[in-house]
């Protein structure tokens, strides 16, 4: 297995850039707990948005990077309440990787691990996602 380690994508020629296009349910913390995605643990603090995708996947985002991630998918719903949120169009950068492979979310932050033919993600320097091929091709589009 690969260790990725002070991974840029921005200067990567295999990689590409894409953007999701998603509805998803969201949950709002409680209290700090751990999450076990298919690609490792995401551990959380009270509030942080626990998320289920259109494909079944859950993931973690931290209450202070959600809202400028999602938006309600409804009218109705208010900003903070758990319910339907999309997620806002923004482009990322993505490596499919040929071997299986880990890397830490962030810094110090939780390892996750991907298979061949899984995608790595950067969202921004130092911040890291591992998303699954089938899932990939489903909800991600390359960027124009």
């Amino acid at each position: 297995m690969i260790e990725l380690t002070d991974l840029d994508l921005r200067t990567d020629p295999a990689a590409h850039a894409v953007v999701k296009d998603e509805t998803v349910e969201v949950a709002f913390a409680r209290e700090a707990g751990e999450l076990m995605s298919l690609e490792g643990a995401n551990r959380y603090a009270r509030g942080d948005a626990l998320i289920t995708g259109s494909t079944g996947d859950r993931w973690v985002v931290s209450r202070e990077r959600f809202d400028a991630k999602y938006v309600p998918a409804e009218a109705t719903l208010v900003p903070g309440e758990s319910g339907r949120y999309r997620n806002r169009p923004a482009v990322v950068l993505a490596r499919r990787m040929d071997r299986p492979f880990s890397i830490r979310r962030s810094a110090a932050g939780d390892r996750l691990r991907g298979a061949a033919g899984d995608w790595v993600m950067q969202y921004a320097p130092g911040d890291y996602g591992v998303v699954q091929a089938a899932r990939f091709a489903k909800v991600y589009r390359l960027a124009d």
